[in-house]
C-alpha cells in the first residue's frame, strides 16, 4: 500500500470516529443525529463526495509529504467559507424549525471540545465566552442596609418623636420609640436606652439613635437578630442567663399582671430566675449556657416576648413567662427543702411527687449524669437544677426531657439504651410492686412492650433518635422509674384522656401546672380558713362573760 492511499485511509477513518454533535448541522438537531445512525452515514458519505472534501484531503497529504505544520483548522475554514452552502440539507431554509438553545458553560459535551479537540479539527462554529454575570452582593458584614424608602420612613418617625428642646428622650420617654420606630416589646425599652446611652449621659439624642438604629443597620435585622445584638455584651457572641435580667426587671416593674409582686422583691428575684432557667432549658440545647443567636431564632421566645407586651393577664403566655407556671416550681422545691437552705438532697428529692421515683433514678440525678448541677454544694442539688429536673420530670415529650432522661437510663454513655441497663431501673419497679401487692408484669413482656411502642432501628437497642421520633417515649421512662405513672398509663384515665383531646396544643407541662396550681390554691384557701377560723375561736374564748 502507497504511503499517499494508507493516509488518505487514516484520514478517513479519523473523520469517521468523529462525534455526529461536532457537526454542529445548523438545520440538523444533535438528538436527529444520535437516534439516527443511517442518516449520519449518509450525511458523511454525502461530504465525502463533496470536491472540497477531496481537495482537503490531497492538500492535507502533500503537507504531511512536504514535512511543513499540518493546520487542519485553516483548511476547514476555508471549505466552510467556500462550500458552506453545499452542505446537503433536509429541511428548506423557510421551514426548519428552530434548534434548542446551547450553553458552553456547565455541560459535559463543551468541557468535552475544550479539553480534547479532534487532530483534524471540525468544521465547528466559534463560540464566544459566555457574558459574565455580577451576582448581587448578598452578604452585609454589618447588616444589609435599608432602602432610601424605608430609611426615610424610619427618619419621619424619628424626627416626630424626638422632637422637643432636648432633642433626645430620658429612659421613661424611650418607650414610645421602642414600640413604635423599633417594633420591639416595651419592656426591652430600658436595654436599647443603655445599649445606646454608652457614656450613661441619662439622655439618648436623636443623632446619637440615627447612628445605633438606622446606620447600623438595625433597621432591616430580623426581629431575634435584633434583640439579640441589644442584649449581648459588647464582645460576646452569644447570651447567658445575666443578659436576661435587665428584661425581666422591666418586665416585674410594667406588667400588669405583675404589679402584685413589687411589695415582695424576693419573689420577684425569683420569678426572674425561673423564667430564665425556663429559656436555657428549652433553648440552649447544648446546655452550655451560652445561648446562641442560631437557638434564639429556633426557639419561641420571641413571640412568647411578644405575647407577654400585648396580654394583661400573664398566665395566658404560658411559654416561659405564666406566674402559675412559676408558682408550682416555687412551691414544689419549698416543700421538699425542708430545712430551707434552697438545697435539697437525696432524701429530699426521693419525696417528690408521693415517692413517685426510684432510689436508683434519684441516684443518677446526684451523679450529675444527666447535667452537672450549678451549685458547688457536695450532695445537693440547687433551685436551678430542681427546674431542670421537674421540667423533665413533668413533660417527658419534649425533647430536653428525652435527652435528660436518656442520659441518665444510659449507664455506660455509649448512646444507646441495652436491655440490661433498662432491666436495671425496672428491677426496682418490680420488687416495689410486689410489695405494694400488685400484679407484678415481667421485664421480658416489659421490654416487648418498650419495643413494640418505640419501633426501634435495631431492636437490640434503642437510641435518642428512636426516642424523639416515636409519641410514646415519656411512658418508655415512667415505665422504667415513675410507678404512679407507670399504673396511670396501664389504666389509661379517662379523664386525662378527655382533657388531651379538649386542648391538643397543651403540653403535658402546661397540663400538670394547671392542675397543680388549683390543687395548691386550694390549699392555700382551706388554710387560710382554717386560720380565720381560729382567730374567731380565740376571740371568743378571751371575751367576758
Amino acid at each position: 500500500m502507497s504511503l499517499s492511499l494508507k493516509m488518505e485511509i487514516d484520514t478517513v477513518e479519523d473523520v469517521a470516529c468523529l462525534n455526529p454533535e461536532l457537526l454542529q448541522l445548523p438545520e440538523v438537531s444533535p438528538f436527529a443525529l444520535k437516534t439516527t445512525p443511517l442518516l449520519v452515514d449518509d450525511l458523511f458519505s454525502q461530504w465525502l463526495s463533496l470536491p472540497e472534501t477531496g481537495n482537503l484531503v490531497k492538500s492535507l497529504i502533500n503537507d504531511a509529504k512536504a514535512g511543513t505544520a499540518v493546520n487542519a483548522c485553516a483548511n476547514f475554514s476555508n471549505v466552510n467559507a467556500v462550500g458552506s452552502n453545499s452542505l446537503p440539507s433536509m429541511f428548506s431554509s423557510v421551514n426548519a424549525p428552530p434548534l434548542s438553545p446551547r450553553s458552553s458553560s456547565g455541560s459535559p459535551r463543551s468541557s468535552k471540545l475544550k479539553s480534547s479537540p479532534s487532530a483534524l479539527g471540525s468544521p465547528l462554529k466559534l463560540f464566544s465566552d459566555p457574558m459574565q454575570e455580577v451576582i448581587p452582593q448578598f452578604y452585609f458584614q454589618n447588616g444589609r442596609p435599608p432602602t432610601k424608602e424605608l430609611k426615610e420612613q424610619s427618619l419621619s418617625k424619628i424626627n416626630h418623636l424626638f422632637n422637643n428642646p432636648l432633642n433626645g428622650l430620658l429612659i421613661d420617654e424611650f418607650k414610645t420609640v421602642t414600640k413604635e420606630v423599633c417594633k420591639l416589646p416595651s419592656f426591652l425599652s430600658s436595654a436599647l436606652f443603655r445599649k445606646i446611652d454608652v457614656d450613661c449621659v441619662g439622655i439618648v439624642t436623636r443623632d446619637a439613635f440615627v447612628t445605633y438604629w438606622v446606620d447600623g443597620n438595625m433597621l432591616t435585622m430580623d426581629v431575634a437578630t435584633q434583640i439579640f445584638e441589644i442584649l449581648k455584651r459588647p464582645g460576646n457572641r452569644h447570651l447567658t442567663q445575666v443578659d436576661f435580667r435587665p428584661i425581666l426587671r422591666e418586665l416585674l416593674a410594667t406588667h400588669p399582671g405583675l404589679k402584685f409582686l413589687q411589695n415582695t422583691p424576693e419573689f420577684q428575684d425569683r420569678y426572674a430566675e425561673t423564667v430564665i432557667y425556663r429559656i436555657f432549658y428549652h433553648m440552649n440545647r447544648s446546655g452550655n449556657g451560652r445561648l446562641t443567636r442560631r437557638e434564639l431564632k429556633r426557639g419561641e421566645l420571641i413571640s412568647a416576648m411578644q405575647q407577654a407586651d400585648e396580654e394583661d393577664v400573664i398566665n395566658k403566655v404560658l411559654r416561659y413567662f405564666s406566674y402559675e407556671h412559676f408558682y408550682v416550681i416555687y412551691c414544689k422545691f419549698w416543700e421538699l427543702d425542708t430545712d430551707h437552705d434552697f438545697f435539697i438532697d437525696r432524701e429530699n428529692l426521693i419525696r417528690y411527687g408521693n415517692h413517685a421515683l426510684t432510689y436508683r433514678i434519684v441516684d443518677r440525678i446526684f451523679s450529675q449524669a444527666p447535667r452537672k448541677f450549678a451549685g458547688d454544694v457536695e450532695g445537693k442539688m440547687g433551685y436551678e437544677d430542681f427546674v431542670y429536673f421537674m421540667l423533665s420530670e413533668e413533660d417527658k415529650s419534649s425533647e430536653p426531657s428525652l435527652e435528660y432522661w436518656f442520659k441518665c437510663i444510659d449507664l455506660d454513655g455509649n448512646g444507646v439504651l441495652t436491655p440490661n441497663e433498662m432491666q436495671f431501673f425496672y428491677e426496682e419497679q418490680l420488687h416495689r410492686m410486689e410489695c405494694l401487692a400488685l400484679e407484678p408484669v415481667l421485664f421480658e413482656d416489659i421490654l416487648c412492650q418498650i419495643i413494640d411502642m418505640i419501633a426501634p432501628e435495631r431492636e437490640d437497642c434503642i437510641t435518642l433518635q428512636d426516642l424523639k421520633g416515636s409519641k410514646l417515649s415519656g411512658n418508655v421512662f415512667n415505665i422504667l422509674f415513675n410507678l404512679n405513672k407507670f399504673m396511670a398509663f396501664e389504666t389509661r384515665d379517662p379523664f386525662l384522656i378527655r382533657q388531651e383531646r379538649e386542648d391538643p396544643t397543651l403540653t403535658e407541662w402546661d397540663r400538670f401546672a394547671h392542675r397543680e396550681y388549683i390543687r395548691l390554691s386550694m390549699e392555700e384557701d382551706v388554710e387560710d380558713a382554717s386560720n380565720g377560723s381560729a382567730d374567731v375561736w380565740d376571740e371568743s374564748l378571751e371575751a367576758p362573760f
